[in-house]
């Protein structure tokens, strides 16, 4: 888990080193053990829209700006990658939609009970996942939508915890 003071640097630096005028204003940085994702909203669409319409306009914005930033992007993720030892994947957010470009796929082992198992083959047998390891990632997606409030209430009291650790007595010495 990222402390406090590590995740204001990362949050500084790439605030600091963005370009003005790519995001409405400050971006945001989440960030596990494997990577850093940089999230920036983009301006506001027109609220005379149809769905249809606001559908094909965040595509055609998020994939404008993703062409026209690419050879910065890249520059400014190199960079960070070498100082953060970590990967960076960018997105934008755009008329409450999130279109990310570059992600990490991490391998992720777990050990599942015979009914558990059942579950991801019924959902492979249905058609909604191609493999066990689909079934889990839809499940996770699944569970993370439907789930957001208590799964932020969680991070909040972990990051309690981590700085109640950190004013502690060093263990280490």
């Amino acid at each position: 888990m990222a402390t406090d003071d590590e995740t204001a640097q990362i949050h500084g630096w790439f605030t600091g080193r963005l370009p003005e005028g790519w995001f409405t204003g400050a971006p945001e940085i989440v960030r596990d053990r494997e990577e850093i994702a940089v999230l920036g909203a983009l301006p506001d669409l027109p609220d005379d829209v149809s769905e249809a319409e606001r559908a094909a306009l965040v595509e055609g914005l998020a994939r404008r700006f993703r062409e026209e930033t690419r050879e910065r992007r890249i520059e400014i993720a190199r960079e960070a990658e070498r100082k953060f030892r970590q990967k960076v994947s960018w997105g934008v957010v755009c008329g409450g939609e999130t279109v990310m470009f570059t992600t990490l796929s991490v391998p992720v082992m777990t050990r599942l009970r015979q009914t558990e198992r059942q579950v991801l083959d019924t959902l492979v047998a249905a058609g909604v996942a191609r493999s066990r390891s689909d079934a889990l990632a839809w499940c996770v997606r699944l569970v993370g939508k439907h789930t957001d409030t208590w799964l932020a209430d969680l991070r909040d009291a972990l990051q309690h915890v981590d700085r109640v650790r950190s004013a502690g007595p060093d263990v280490n010495s």
